[in-house]
């Protein structure tokens, strides 16, 4: 390693990069890249259009640059990688992204510098992949002309009580010494402290793990709330009953989209394949999670049913198209895959989204979307609270029931109102 002040090159300046650069660039030299210019202008101009961080926030990082240009890299000896690590249509890990940072490394790369990964991926991906795609591009050789680490980012979009500074970070290091000294740059920035794991494969498994039990929990619950209905039982009862017990967890049912619990899974399955084992479990909860928009639709088609509505040619309005609330994110959103299911049955879709960005929805889902919710008398044969917005919840039930028809439902899918205020909860 290197001798001198560490000058930082964080490559992705997405959720998980921009918030990183910030916290850095309070403290050292740091370049911001990303091959966004549309993203980067906007930045050097004060605006986040992810929403995660304010003027006056992007302010603060007096050390910060931003730069679209591999040149500007080129001083930096400690990178940081936060790119995405998304999945194809088969549902299989798209390594394209990181493969591309890792050879735009391979370009900039010098003697004795230190590559750090956060983008999530399978035990042995930094090792396995990554890090022989820097040495084929710049010739150099690990662990002898430079070093790697792995330290697994845990942003979670839209929540401003959970930041970079104070979430216990993960570290690790290709050589116990490299280890320590990664360790020692992220101390530089998050107060609540460090763990340094054993190696780079158990920081890679240890993130990869966090978001696939979350997702084998939240199957469970939509499990259960598959057969309550057809026990004619309400989930929420249920769930608000079973957390009176001391050690039970309380998770609600719903869509699992989004860029870590509903791919991340994905990654580790692939890794326990290739390894012989076929995780019965994960893949199980997969499906389940995936399946719940079929469901949703199946539920609303039978409410309907039951009030003699009209099915074909229904208007159907959702509100919220985001993958959570009160965050502009539509990543892997399954608010879309519902919306595709009800038009399977000839119902007519409109949505409507207070936080999305209406280019980037027309861009990246090719949907349309309201951003100003629909005067009352609207005459929708049904309104489906998807995704529960500060701004819907705060118009209440009654305002959101004046948008359809006198024998309209009204599907409270996340239960953001009593029992008696909707005609349909999951």
């Amino acid at each position: 390693m290197r001798a001198q002040e560490p000058k930082l090159g964080i490559i992705g300046l997405g959720y998980v990069g921009l918030p990183l650069a910030v916290e850095f660039g309070k403290k050292l030299a740091t370049t911001g890249f990303d091959i966004n210019a549309k993203r980067v202008d906007g930045l050097k101009q004060g605006e986040d259009s992810t929403l995660e961080l304010n003027r006056q926030e992007l302010q603060e990082a007096d050390k910060l640059s931003y730069t679209t240009s591999e040149k500007d890299l080129k001083d930096c000896n400690f990178y940081i990688v936060t790119v995405p690590t998304p999945i194809n249509d088969s549902r299989q890990p798209d390594l394209t992204p990181l493969e591309k940072a890792s050879e735009l490394l391979g370009r900039v790369i010098s003697k004795g510098d230190i590559v750090v990964y956060e983008s999530t991926v399978f035990p042995g991906c930094t090792e396995e992949l990554c890090v022989p795609i820097i040495e084929k591009q710049s010739g150099l050789t690990f662990n002898q002309d430079f070093f790697a680490g792995y330290s697994p980012e845990r942003i979670n979009p839209g929540d401003k009580e959970h930041r970079v500074h104070n979430i216990t970070k993960i570290t690790s290091g290709s050589t116990p010494e490299v280890a320590d000294y990664v360790d020692s740059i992220y101390r530089q920035i998050v107060t609540v402290g460090t763990h340094k794991a054993s190696s780079i494969k158990v920081a890679e498994a240890a993130k990869v793990i966090e978001n696939t039990q979350r997702d084998v929990s939240i199957a469970l619950v939509n499990e259960l709330s598959i057969i309550f209905s057809h026990l004619g039982i309400d989930t929420s009862d249920v769930l608000d009953a079973a957390a009176t017990k001391w050690n039970f967890t309380r998770l609600s049912p719903g869509l699992v989209g989004g860029h870590c619990i509903g791919v991340d899974p994905y990654y580790l399955v692939h890794k326990s394949m290739a390894a012989g084992h076929i995780p019965d479990i994960i893949r199980t909860s997969r499906e389940i999670n995936d399946g719940m928009a079929q469901v949703a639709a199946n539920q609303l088609l039978k409410a309907m049913i039951n009030k003699s509505a009209t099915i074909k040619d229904a208007r159907v309005l959702i509100l919220g198209l985001t993958f959570k609330e009160n965050c502009p994110d539509i990543r892997n959103t399954k608010v879309v895959d519902l919306a595709d299911s009800l038009r399977d049955y000839g119902m007519q879709v409109e949505f409507c989204d207070t936080w999305i960005n209406q280019e980037t929805a027309s861009r990246e889902l090719n949907e349309q979307v309201l951003t100003d919710i629909p005067a009352a008398g609207a005459d929708y044969d049904a309104v489906i609270l998807a995704v529960p917005h500060r701004e819907f919840v705060e118009l209440g039930a009654a305002e959101l029931r004046a948008r359809m028809t006198t024998d309209g439902v009204f599907f409270d899918m996340k239960a953001a109102f009593d029992r008696d205020e909707s005609d349909l909860r999951l």
